[in-house]
């Protein structure tokens, strides 16, 4: 009876500070959860801080050591799977009261749960003997939720010594976090995200916790974070191809998401799940081929039957129904829940002030900005305390960020080491020659207005999305520089105040309503209207300097939205059984998608003509 997952959701990776110590906060429940490794001195600031809340010694980790991130990820992960198992101890200990902890695993779980079950019959029981029998048996099988880590391939920045002389590679961000993973004492996954990072993927051979043991079981696995069938296909042939097993498939929205949008070329998230619907089963023969024949030519076991490899979802999802369809039509093993938990401060760390500003916002205060320095749409929310400063430096004509993280570094326009497009430094040159060609005539005022509006733009990430944890910790920086970014995604609309985590997991499982009273389409419906209006200022960017190899990307992101809504229209009896008049109003959005999209793709035609 005993389970690996108790539960059919868990927590994705929310910001640098938001799910930072979200496993303290609710892996005792059974509830897994994603924290960033991005961040090594947040990891550093929240071991510090956990230490002195569970009484355990602290030596610091000073950026001065060698290989100090490695070791501070081992650190913190360690202190966090200590303090997580201390927790379960205690929660074995307690009696089954209504105020209980233990009490409140079991109410938490699915009302399927054989776990849950088995408690129901326990509580049902009159007599004492079989009753405390059952009570230990629910004792036993108690399991904590995993502790895992998200690792975000392109953060993957060359460090240097003091002397400026460049490290060995596997100084750099990327493979160092995971460096830390690999020796730390969790036994949980590594989640990769934002695509291919090969240096990334072949470090991996080198740590055997990845490799399967004798039985077949893993110390540490991995998950990558895709959008699209294709990438999975992609990214488990190459890992698989060095011995290395995909132990999870996690498909996110492309733009129905917080933090970071990687959009798709028009392709929806229905269809994308009815791929991994109809080729999940090739897909693991195919990988577990490639995999097997590497580890048998390295000498290594050979699980005999083809590893666990679970395949998910997260994006935009609101209500049971949706968590329900994705797993009794789709196959999911569970889906990803992370904005809405922002609002649950049992399960996230989020400030007061930002905490009341996410409670109350509306659809027109999430964007889809261009603030972040690597360049790729980031799901954000107006007025934030970081806006408010970099709006403040740029009145005080001083725009930009001083760089002391510089985990965002990528640009080299104006130096040979890589800068980040937020900092003072690269902002201060870029308006200089922004000046410069206008006053030369090489662009026009409105191009000039433009380009120093994107410029300006750029806000300090490593600064904005850490900040909440150290205000919540009390922990150094003047007030002045704990200005904080946020990243919900546009699903926020429809959630308004402050949650308990029994609420919003009844939400999941539809036991409680959590939504507030602006009508909610389908989460389909609400990622098609956002990739609509992303296609929109795509043709609109792209108008006046048209090239044929623009125009074709064009075209074909246009025809996969319109093969999603056929496919759409297709699903509606199965998507809302029983139920003629959802059908009726999905049909209607259906519609008036696709006649906007006919519109503009006239409107476009006649404009190049």
């Amino acid at each position: 009876m005993q389970l690996s997952t108790p539960h059919n959701f868990h927590l994705p990776v929310m910001g640098l500070a938001f799910s930072i110590d979200t496993p303290i906060k609710v892996a005792r429940f059974g509830i897994s959860s994603v924290a960033s490794l991005s961040d090594d001195a947040l990891l550093e600031h929240t071991r510090s801080h956990y230490a002195k809340v569970y009484n355990r010694p602290y030596e610091p980790i000073t950026d001065k050591e060698e290989d100090y991130r490695a070791k501070r990820t081992t650190a913190f992960l360690n202190l966090v799977d200590e303090i997580v198992k201390e927790q379960m101890k205690e929660l074995q200990a307690q009696d089954f009261t209504p105020e209980a902890e233990i009490t409140k695993y079991f109410t938490l779980l699915p009302d399927n749960s054989p776990l849950r079950v088995r408690y129901n019959e326990m509580l049902q029981t009159t007599d004492p003997a079989q009753k405390l029998l059952l009570q230990e048996e629910l004792r036993y099988v108690l399991v904590a939720g995993k502790i895992d880590v998200n690792i975000m391939t392109k953060l993957d920045k060359t460090n240097y010594t003091k002397s400026g002389e460049a490290l060995p590679q596997e100084y750099s961000d990327a493979l160092a976090a995971l460096r830390g993973f690999a020796n730390s004492t969790v036994n949980s996954s590594v989640v990769f995200s934002a695509g291919m990072n090969m240096r990334l993927f072949a470090y991996l051979e080198q740590f055997p916790c990845f490799l399967p043991d004798v039985k077949g079981n893993f110390e540490k696995t991995v998950i990558i974070k895709v959008s699209d069938y294709r990438s999975a296909l992609v990214q488990g042939k190459i890992l698989a191809k060095k011995g290395i097993w995909v132990s999870e498939f996690r498909i996110e929205s492309g733009l129905n998401c917080g933090g970071h949008a990687f959009a798709t070329d028009g392709y929806l998230i229905g269809p994308i799940l009815e791929e991994f619907k109809q080729n999940r089963h090739a897909l693991q023969t195919e990988l577990y081929s490639l995999f097997s024949s590497v580890l048998a030519s390295k000498g290594l076991h050979v699980p005999g039957e083809i590893p666990v490899q679970r395949i998910t979802m997260q994006g935009g999802i609101g209500t049971a129904a949706e968590h329900d369809f994705l797993q009794e039509y789709y196959g999911m093993d569970a889906t990803g829940w992370g904005t809405p938990f922002l609002l649950v401060p049992e399960a996230t760390t989020v400030d007061e002030p930002t905490l009341q500003q996410l409670s109350d916002a509306k659809a027109e205060d999430l964007y889809l900005s261009p603030i972040s320095p690597l360049g790729v749409p980031f799901n954000a929310l107006r007025g934030t305390s970081s806006e408010e400063l970099k709006q403040i430096r740029i009145d005080k004509g001083k725009p930009g960020s001083p760089c002391v993280k510089k985990h965002l570094v990528s640009n080299t326009e104006f130096t040979e080491e890589a800068i980040c497009t937020a900092s003072r430094k690269y902002q201060r040159r870029k308006l200089e020659q922004l000046d410069e060609q206008l006053n030369t005539q090489v662009l026009t005022p409105e191009l000039y207005q433009a380009e120093k509006e994107s410029v300006l733009a750029k806000e300090c990430l490593c600064e904005g999305l850490a900040n909440s944890a150290l205000q919540i910790f009390n922990i150094g920086k003047k007030a002045a520089t704990k200005a904080v970014t946020i990243c919900p995604g546009p699903n926020l609309a429809y959630f308004s105040g402050v949650f308990k985590l029994h609420e919003m997991v009844d939400h999941i499982y539809g036991r409680f309503n959590a939504l507030n009273q602006t009508y909610r389409p389908h989460m389909f419906v609400n990622e098609l209207k956002m990739y609509v209006d992303y296609w929109k200022n795509k043709k609109a960017e792209q108008l006046e300097t048209l090239t044929d190899k623009q125009e074709k990307y064009l075209n074909n992101f246009w025809q996969n939205m319109q093969d999603g809504i056929t496919y759409y229209k297709k699903l509606l009896p199965e998507l809302f059984r029983n139920e003629l008049e959802r059908q009726v109003l999905m049909l209607d959005e259906l519609l008036e998608a696709e006649d906007i999209l006919l519109q503009l793709q006239l409107r476009r035609a006649e404009a190049i003509a």
